[in-house]
């Protein structure tokens, strides 16, 4: 056994046992949805209480998927409150461990390393996942959850999938237990970072589950998905070399910033371009304060229902710019000649690529600077304004319109509403 000891820790049903909480129900006997009733029946449920799930009705569910003589309780989402219930919640984890062994995955998921604690606390390692698992039910009223592997990626499988199969929801996988227990496990989408697109691509090749990734050649698995394989040769091996050390001292070449609206109503062709534009206009004003360019746009719209496939792609900038003028000018022309005109469009994503450093970045000769000058000045102040008086304190004409969504997005998180 390697001397490496990793836990992956989960807040159980997170945002639907907060509501729980702060209202002095228990989530396990409570039915409890954290939904948007403004969204309608067809509004995603962000989080189902325990008990719901034992009904056997899915996480992630739609409300109108939750059978009718189901009683329930709606709580509208807050995410700021999860937020700060989550910060609370790794202030416990500080109680026992220092910041550089943590690595926060999501909001309501942590990795930490507890190699050098083992000894300090004088506890096995599910012990120690025990000891932490109380301490946040203790303060805070939430139930967790734990996977305890010799790797990073084992101790994510161990909470995935074997914490799920134990009384006391703490799964434990090494390498051996892995091939033992999961080798064969179907359907290999329950592996983290195996979607549906990845497990489509292996299906070709009669692939099925881990033990085929194991053992196929290995040439196939390059040709099909590149430098990728890599990832999914060790994987299926139960190796993972990288360490939470190696992810806090990562810094990316290049980095991009992006944006997705899921549309509240299917949007007509002339209406989600007013969208894109505030899309566009936000991130811009976000890559101007950061003091960033961008020399690459990319653009995805969604039609309503699949009725066609996504449309959209990636373009060259002629210069690295954080001109709002030249960005939306690119996109217009990308939205122009990729978007179907006659179908109804639900989805929009949006990134600026390639961000440097406007430092870094020698100055286009042939650049208007007089009507470049007067936009920046015109960025400055709205920039000044909002972050002395919110988003909403100042906008563009376009979001008075009837189509426009940026004062409601602006009052979100997440683009959920905020509480």
């Amino acid at each position: 056994m390697t001397d490496k000891v990793f836990i992956c820790i989960d807040l159980k049903s997170f945002y639907a046992s907060v509501e729980c909480v702060e209202r002095g129900l228990d989530p396990f006997k409570t039915n409890l949805v954290v939904a948007d009733p403004a969204r309608g029946r067809g509004g995603i449920c962000l989080a189902i209480t325990p008990a719901m799930k034992d009904l056997g009705i899915h996480n992630r569910c739609r409300i109108f998927e939750i059978p009718k003589n189901v009683r329930y309780i709606t709580a509208l989402p807050r995410m700021k409150r999860y937020m700060e219930v989550s910060a609370d919640i790794y202030g416990t984890y500080l109680n026992f461990v220092a910041p550089d062994d943590i690595h926060p995955y999501s909001i309501d998921e942590v990795f930490i390393d507890a190699t050098n604690y083992l000894h300090i606390y004088r506890k096995t390692p599910k012990e120690m996942a025990v000891m932490l698992m109380n301490a946040v039910k203790e303060r805070s009223g939430i139930c967790a959850t734990a996977g305890i592997g010799t790797n990073l990626f084992l101790a994510k499988v161990a909470l995935d999938i074997t914490a799920k199969h134990v009384p006391d929801h703490i799964g434990y996988l090494d390498e051996r237990l892995f091939k033992e227990q999961l080798w064969h496990h179907r359907p290999i989408t329950d592996i983290w970072n195996i979607g549906k697109g990845i497990a489509f691509r292996l299906e070709k090749y009669g692939i099925f589950d881990l033990y085929g990734i194991a053992h196929c050649d290995e040439r196939l698995l390059y040709k099909e998905f590149g430098v990728n394989a890599e990832f999914l040769i060790d994987h299926a091996h139960g190796r993972e070399p990288c360490t939470i050390a190696q992810i806090r001292a990562y810094r990316p070449q290049s980095h991009s910033q992006s944006n997705s609206q899921i549309l509240f109503r299917d949007y007509n062709y002339d209406e989600a371009f007013i969208v894109l534009k505030e899309m566009v206009d936000r991130l811009v004003l976000d890559i101007f304060s950061q003091n960033e360019m961008t020399d690459s746009i990319s653009l995805t719209v969604c039609y309503s229902k699949n009725i066609v496939p996504t449309t959209g792609g990636t373009r060259r900038l002629n210069a690295p710019t954080n001109s709002y003028n030249r960005i939306i000018t690119a996109f217009k022309r990308l939205y122009c000649q990729t978007t179907q005109r006659n179908k109804p469009i639900r989805k929009l994503t949006i990134s600026l690529n390639n961000l440097q450093s406007s430092a870094n970045i020698q100055q286009d000769l042939f650049t208007e600077k007089e009507k470049d000058m007067k936009e920046r000045a015109i960025m400055k102040a709205m920039l000044t304004i909002q972050k002395k008086f919110g988003k909403n304190a100042i906008l563009k004409g376009i979001s008075y319109t009837p189509y426009a969504t940026a004062r409601e997005r602006n009052k979100m998180i997440g683009g959920h509403n905020a509480g």
